[in-house]
């Protein structure tokens, strides 16, 4: 039995390594950055021991889910210069469906430049990219590249399923005002159903179901502007 994923979902902010979209996982991402480029990260995801399981069936003990500790972040952070682990915190909780035991993990991590926290997003480079604007820069993080028509129906609908109630948080600060936008995979601008946003301010967010998230056919795309 193989791994129960969209292939196609990109993993979010690396949890992000974060975390490709699995279901049954919830995450929440808070990055803060400084005018010289450095910053931190604040990261909550869980995910149900059910998760944990299905990933290490039939040999795929060697690609877990998601770093399910410490020691996995410190490994990761290891091969990034620039970025280190503030603290990192692990506990048991309910679930939103009160079916089973999530495992809550929080992490603080530090960048020393906008070079690590790239690295750290998305070391394909394919996946976030930095670019000018004028006087503004633009961070963007392409999320889901969309559902494939050969995706099957009957999987999708169970990822959704379980999917309940975990939640998809992104936000993102500066000095000075920010603003954050959506796109699906052709660049076109989109509201998705469900979504909750805060586009402009001090501090932008952006909140969502995560079976919200693994259902967009056409794709998302957050673009942070500061």
């Amino acid at each position: 039995m193989k791994r129960m994923t969209i292939r196609k979902l990109a993993p979010i902010l690396l949890i992000m390594c974060i975390v490709t979209l699995d279901s049954c996982i919830g995450v929440s991402a808070d990055i803060t950055m400084r005018r010289d480029g450095s910053g931190k990260i604040v990261m909550e995801y869980r995910f149900s021991r059910m998760a944990e399981v299905l990933g290490r069936l039939d040999g795929n003990e060697r690609w877990p889910i998601i770093p399910a500790g410490r020691a996995d972040f410190e490994r990761s952070l290891e091969r990034i210069p620039g970025m280190r682990l503030v603290s990192f915190s692990s506990r048991e909780d309910a679930s939103p469906n009160g079916a089973d035991k999530d495992i809550v993990n929080k992490a603080e991590l530090e960048f020393r430049d906008i070079e690590a926290l790239m690295t750290f997003l998305d070391p394909s480079g394919k996946r976030a990219v930095l670019s000018r604007e004028g006087e503004k820069n633009r961070l963007s993080v392409s999320i889901n590249d969309g559902v494939s028509s050969q995706t099957n129906a009957d999987l999708l609908d169970l990822l959704m399923q379980v999917s309940a109630g975990y939640e998809l948080k992104l936000s993102f600060s500066a000095e000075g005002d920010c603003a954050l936008a959506l796109s699906d995979s052709a660049g076109n601008a989109v509201q998705p159903q469900g979504v909750q946003l805060v586009p402009s301010g001090k501090k932008v967010s952006l909140a969502m179901g995560t079976g919200d998230v693994i259902s967009l056919r056409q794709g998302l795309t957050v673009d942070f502007l500061w």
